[in-house]
């Protein structure tokens, strides 16, 4: 089966500045893919030359085997886009939104009317069918764009940070909506900078940085092959330490009063340290996808 995308080589510059760099990938029909990375790191400029927002500086592209430069019109027709900024027209209501949006795709006005309350409900939004937009919350807000986006019925959904500034409840009510959709056949490309988000949702995913790729596959393929499967926290570990672990070969990180200990099995080693060099405090836990994304892009400042 071909890819539902299909990128080589994509490059994206902005006079100076180079924010794509050499980017290569897939996206399989049916997968939730993700694309991590820092501020700055070129998920968004990716993603816009998907969806045909921002034209390619060099590479290629073709989404449903479709090159973009020459048919994003066709493209277009069957995405669907969850941009980060909130572009709701504030004076409409809940429902007049998905309505008046209907028109770009020439859904017949009692169609799109029956539509937009079946994606209401989909949504939870259907009780707050006729306040205005601008009355309601941030979670509320990023459902309904989530809705807008689906209203044409598309192939493949492309979320930009779905859940940026949500609280936990709404955070977990758009996770549930988008596992539904995904279980129903949906492709799914998304940008985050949650971690938790990325291992629940995405099949396979990459981390980018500087807009380049650093590594690609499945959450829990990255956490073993680049951290491990324990991580062994030690909070101003005392003085022998860091010898302690290289006697035995095993990689540690400083960073402050805290030094991070990765290992594949780490319960007798963490036995060991806790007896001998742990007066500050320190504990074991299951590695995770951040770990492998501070390991990798560091834990510097972004701004």
């Amino acid at each position: 089966m071909n890819p539902v995308i299909e990128a080589k080589g994509l490059r994206k510059t902005f006079g100076e500045l180079v924010a794509v760099d050499d980017v290569s990938f897939s996206v399989r029909a049916g997968e939730c893919f993700g694309i991590l990375g820092p501020n700055g790191a070129g998920k968004t400029s990716t993603i816009r030359m998907i969806y045909g927002f921002s034209p390619l500086t060099a590479g290629r592209l073709t989404v449903f085997g479709l090159d973009i430069t020459r048919n994003a019109r066709e493209v277009k027709a069957r995405i669907g886009v969850c941009q980060q900024e909130n572009n709701l027209d504030p004076d409409l209501t809940v429902l007049q939104n998905l309505e008046v949006f209907a028109r770009y795709f020439n859904i017949p006005e009692s169609e799109a009317s029956g539509r937009s309350r079946e994606l209401l409900r989909f949504m939870a939004l259907d009780h707050r069918e006729n306040s205005r937009a601008a009355d309601l919350s941030g979670g509320m807000l990023r459902r309904l764009v989530m809705a807008r986006a689906l209203l044409n019925r598309p192939e493949l959904l492309i979320l930009d940070e779905p859940t940026t500034g949500l609280d936990p409840q709404s955070r977990h009510q758009v996770w549930e909506r988008l596992e539904e959709l995904r279980a129903k056949g949906l492709s799914i490309l998304m940008t985050t900078h949650y971690m938790e988000e990325a291992s629940r949702l995405c099949d396979r995913l990459l981390i980018m940085d500087h807009g380049r790729i650093l590594v690609e596959g499945k959450p829990a393929d990255l956490i073993l092959r680049h951290v491990g499967r324990h991580v062994l926290e030690v909070v101003d570990p005392e003085e022998g330490l860091a010898a302690f672990l290289r006697e035995r070969g095993v990689p540690g990180e400083r960073f402050g009063h805290r030094l991070i200990v990765y290992v594949e099995d780490g319960s007798d080693l963490y036995r060991e340290i806790s007896e001998r060099f742990c007066s500050g405090g320190c504990s074991m836990r299951m590695a995770t996808l951040e770990d492998v994304f501070l390991r990798l892009t560091g834990r510097e400042l972004r701004e």
